[in-house]
């Protein structure tokens, strides 16, 4: 088959990767891809949200599968169009991307359908959302209804704070249109897990749990990021809250979109609260859906991944999920993110990294590239704020960890920063 993955991140590096592997894969392409892509695909200069150039390259290169990373391309409609041209693609339609695209949306989806998630309003009004917030009280959380590119959430510690949030998003315009209605909603308490399914339309296929970590600096401090690493699997949800994920919130979304003439294929991404009930038990809440695969989560789940990847990627846009069984690595899989100094604010670009054949060289480590790009003389140079993820596998999460700090340290990157402490929350669980 030829295949083009649509992207340019860590997640794009690690399913090209993926694919590479497969058996079904002749060519590979990636538009607009990066330095580290490079290496396993053609990269093609064109942009991840340039759709009507993506579907002239598919129609004029004959590709036989389009999969779609990012969240952007999914929202403008680009599985839409490949699909009117009988072009195969892996990932929602814009009506089933609204999951994603509206946060208002998705939260009126599960109120509509019982799937357990936090009370919440949807406000275009500034009286009325801070109505809502002096009714509730602080803390509090808001966010702006639609792509805001990882920054139009706010956990509001004070009335004030969440106030001044409101203000940003429909007074000000800080996030445009994105922000033009914001969803206020009840805080959760708890620990956050991130969790993945293959979906068909109709059936969901659960592949695997990763957790994240949002926040720039060691020990959760500091503003959140778009991830500054991630492992996999999540001790936090244990099989039978798995059983439960399935069961209460993918299952009923998948049934929902459908009823609602929007039947979703491609992978449910559920951000999760693990909170507890009176009686301390364990109790999964959703904080949001994604509609793709997450960033870094999706480098942990490849390196994973025993299962032909394409095959169950094409299963999922042929409606054949009950078809396919994937099996997993028993291991764990750790990503350390490098990122370039002074991010998540403003940051450095165009510094060269070097060190990737010692680094890759380091036992169980693969180095997925973010935001790199090729300059002469073969130099890599940085072109994004999260830029490196440094991935591991090994039997245990603490040697998982160990190679991936051994992979960052072989890493001549005097411009590039991470947190020393990913996995924390897992070691000696």
């Amino acid at each position: 088959m030829k295949v083009l993955v649509v992207g340019s991140g860590g997640r794009e590096h690690a399913l090209c990767w993926a694919i590479r592997n497969s058996p079904l894969c002749d060519t590979l392409y990636c538009a607009p891809g990066n330095a580290g892509i490079a290496d396993v695909a053609d990269c093609v200069a064109i942009g991840a949200e340039d759709v009507d150039a993506l579907v002239r390259f598919a129609q004029d290169k004959a590709i036989d599968f389009v999969v779609v990373g990012p969240e952007g391309p999914l929202v403008l409609g680009l599985v839409d169009k490949l699909t009117a041209l009988g072009i195969k693609a892996f990932g929602p339609s814009a009506a089933a991307a609204e999951l994603e695209g509206s946060k208002g949306f998705m939260k009126d989806i599960l109120a509509k359908y019982g799937v357990p998630t936090a009370a919440y309003g949807r406000f275009k009004d500034v009286e009325a959302a801070k109505d809502f917030v002096r009714k509730n009280g602080a803390p509090i959380v808001v966010k702006a209804d639609g792509l805001a590119a990882g920054k139009g959430v706010t956990v509001a510690r004070t009335q004030e704070e969440a106030f001044a949030a409101i203000d940003e998003a429909l007074v000000e315009g800080r996030f445009g249109a994105a922000g033009a209605e914001v969803v206020v909603e009840e805080f959760l308490d708890g620990e956050e897990v991130s969790f993945f399914a293959l979906c068909d339309g109709e059936s969901a296929l659960p592949l695997a749990s990763a957790q994240d970590h949002k926040a720039v600096g060691d020990g959760d401090t500091g503003p959140n990021t778009g991830g500054m690493g991630a492992y996999s699997p999540a001790p936090a949800l244990t099989p039978d809250l798995q059983a439960r994920v399935m069961r209460e919130i993918v299952e009923p979304t998948v049934k929902g979109m459908a009823a609602e003439g929007r039947p979703f294929k491609g992978v449910l991404f559920a951000g999760l609260m693990i909170g507890k009930d009176a009686a301390g038990n364990p109790v999964p809440k959703t904080l949001e859906f994604n509609v793709r695969f997450g960033d870094p989560e999706c480098q942990t789940l490849m390196m994973r991944l025993k299962s032909d990847v394409l095959a169950a990627l094409i299963a999922a846009a042929d409606g054949q999920l009950k078809n396919i069984d994937l099996r997993w690595h028993d291991e764990t899989a750790l990503c350390v993110v490098m990122a370039a100094n002074g991010y998540p604010g403003d940051y450095v670009k165009n510094t060269e990294i070097k060190g990737f054949a010692a680094a890759n060289a380091v036992e169980g480590v693969t180095v997925f590239h973010a935001g790199t790009k090729l300059a002469d003389g073969g130099r890599v140079l940085s072109t994004g704020g999260r830029v490196l993820g440094v991935t591991a596998k090994a039997p245990t999460v603490a040697e998982a960890q160990k190679r991936a700090y051994q992979g960052v340290d072989a890493l001549d990157w005097p411009d590039g920063f991470c947190r020393r402490d990913i996995g924390w929350r897992a070691v000696g669980r």
